[in-house]
């Protein structure tokens, strides 16, 4: 009976495609089954024992006694890969595992095992490799865990290293030490979320460089979700990243060197027509610095022509407010009975015309700034409504009831003596002192002659430009006559002169009819008070007597200013600018 059972068991054994083959307690191999037989070619007797490794490839033969002797001593399973000859001659990878039958005291007393051609699976898996050789990127795989168990060759190549070096968490000894603790943290947060993983870092390279990575990678899951490995790239981005810092670089140099150009225009040209570095110009800008941070109420003050409403977009370009409005508007250009309507609004019906609600000036300026130019030529009701704007923050719109808060920022600025209009009434003296929390007095181009040459290099460009002409240099008499004339009108009249002179120029060098300049009205700038400045010389000779006859004081009812009749800052200003020595007259 139990042969019979022996006999069938061998039957559905030989039946089996398995290759199938059993051993002794003491190894010794005496079954393999009729599929092993077909496959190798041979007869039993060929195998049986130790035969079987004359069909192992002699460079895997060693190995898989080894192992398999091992197997036997320990008890141990058995299993190792080895190519075994097939029939046809060829070498094929098989895979072989063999387990123990044991008694019930749990001694060995058979082996029985099976062996798998696995020679289609390595095949694929070169393919796979060449194919992962191939692609622009170092591929690696790893454990659910994030522990790496594989990389590709082309990395090995690269580092210099084996796959046993960088297996497991050893591939963070390649890491550069700025990079390691925020590279193990990601990858960390990344294996514990099963999050896509993604992070830059630098690794060194066998010839001891450090270059950047790109580092990403996704996660593959089985049907519960639960994460069966990851799967990454390495992608070289070190030319990437260099190329940034230049950019960074460059970027950096053109910001420093931004600012030291608007450094340099602040002094030299600032905003349009201000232009120049003699020291009275320096001193207005410096102050325009220093108050365009805040939110005070300026004043600006100085003769027609000399800038002011530039001054006042000098200092709201520099402020907080820079992105809102800048709402400029002439006190003196506006009727009388329209102004307080222009600057606060009206309520429809509010008088005859006024067929809906009007937006005034100071609407239309919300979180800006309001330019008031010639406010010293604002009547005294509406002198009243701009007090209530500035102590309040609010105003009523004509014909309204209601008080409407703003938030503006008031520059103003007046060409008049408003200390004279206060003593004569016609200018409100608490008005005043709101306005003029921080005053700037804009010089007259006559205490700054020095810039001159700039203005008139600047306008040239400028006008020249405009009208298609090229003009490149300046004749020296027109330069001469330009730097020895008073400008009553200031700048805004040196703009008109040079204008016609570009519109008038034939050829590339800039000249002016002496005539432009002569018999104009109020060419003495100091309005008749003694002052008149034909040329140099003729100035500085002026001041040095009246210096001399007041014992070089300059101020005061017996000073030199009052001498000549003028401010004693615009004194001050032409005794530096001439370079005179009022202490030896003292």
């Amino acid at each position: 009976m139990a042969k019979q059972q022996s006999i069938d068991y061998r039957l559905v054994i030989d039946s089996t495609p398995a290759l199938i083959h059993s051993g002794r307690a003491d190894g010794y191999l005496d079954y393999f089954n009729k599929p092993w037989l077909e496959y190798l070619g041979v007869a039993l007797e060929k195998v049986t024992g130790w035969g079987w490794t004359d069909f192992v490839h002699a460079d895997d033969a060693e190995e898989v006694v080894r192992v398999w002797r091992e197997s036997v001593a320990t008890g141990e399973p058995f299993e190792c890969e080895a190519r075994v000859r097939r029939a046809d001659g060829q070498w094929r990878a098989m895979l072989h595992r063999t387990l123990p039958l044991r008694d019930g005291s749990g001694n060995v007393i058979r082996w029985f095992g099976s062996s798998v051609d696995i020679e289609d699976r390595r095949e694929a898996e070169r393919e796979l490799r060449t194919i992962i050789e191939t692609i622009p990127a170092y591929v690696w795989t790893a454990k659910p865990d994030g522990a790496l168990d594989f990389i590709s060759q082309s990395w090995l190549d690269h580092v210099g290293d084996r796959q046993e070096d960088v297996l497991g968490s050893a591939w963070v000894k390649r890491l550069h030490p700025d990079d390691v603790e925020r590279a193990i943290s990601s990858w960390r947060e990344s294996a514990a979320t099963g999050h896509v993983y993604e992070g830059e870092m630098r690794g060194l390279n066998a010839a001891g460089e450090y270059r950047w990575f790109l580092s990403r990678a996704v996660p593959r899951r089985d049907r519960t979700g639960a994460i069966v490995k990851w799967y990454g790239t390495l992608i070289d981005i070190d030319d990437r990243k260099r190329a940034e810092d230049e950019l960074r670089k460059l970027k950096d140099q053109l910001h420093h060197e931004n600012i030291a150009l608007r450094d340099e225009i602040s002094q030299v040209s600032m905003f349009e027509e201000i232009v120049g570095s003699s020291a009275a110009l320096r001193r207005v800008l410096v102050l325009v610095g220093k108050v365009a941070a805040t939110d005070s109420t300026v004043l600006i003050t100085g003769e027609t022509g000399t800038g002011k409403e530039l001054v006042a977009r000098a200092i709201h370009r520099r402020s907080p407010r820079a992105s809102r409005p800048f709402i400029s508007v002439n006190c003196g250009a506006i009727a009388p009975t329209l102004i307080m309507s222009e600057l606060f609004g009206y309520e429809k019906g509010a008088f005859t015309g006024a067929v809906q609600r009007h937006l005034g000036r100071f609407e239309l300026a919300e979180g800006g700034t309001i330019f008031l130019d010639e406010v010293g030529e604002l009547p005294q009701e509406t002198q009243i409504a701009l007090l209530r704007v500035l102590q309040e923050r609010t105003f009523e719109r004509v014909g309204g009831t209601k008080m409407i808060p703003v938030d503006v920022r008031v520059i103003a600025a007046t060409n008049r003596d408003l200390d004279k209009a206060i003593v004569e009434g016609s200018f409100r003296r608490d008005l005043y002192y709101r306005l003029s929390v921080f005053p700037i007095h804009v010089p007259p181009l006559r205490d700054r002659a020095e810039d001159i040459p700039l203005l008139v290099q600047y306008l040239t460009e400028r006008y020249a430009t405009q009208a298609g002409k090229k003009i490149l240099s300046i004749s020296r008499r027109t330069m001469d006559l330009l730097r020895d004339y008073a400008w009553p009108g200031n700048v805004r009249e040196l703009q008109n002169v040079i204008q016609r002179a570009v519109i008038l120029s034939d050829g590339d060098t800039l000249s002016i009819d002496e005539t432009w300049l002569q018999k104009r009205p109020g060419r003495d700038t100091t309005g008749g008070r003694g002052l008149g400045r034909p040329t140099f010389g003729e100035e500085k000779e002026m001041i040095e007597k009246a210096l001399a006859d007041s014992r070089g004081r300059v101020a005061g009812r017996n000073g030199a200013a009052a001498k000549l009749g003028i401010p004693r800052s615009t004194l001050e200003s032409r005794i530096r600018s001439l370079r005179i020595s009022k202490h030896q007259y003292k």
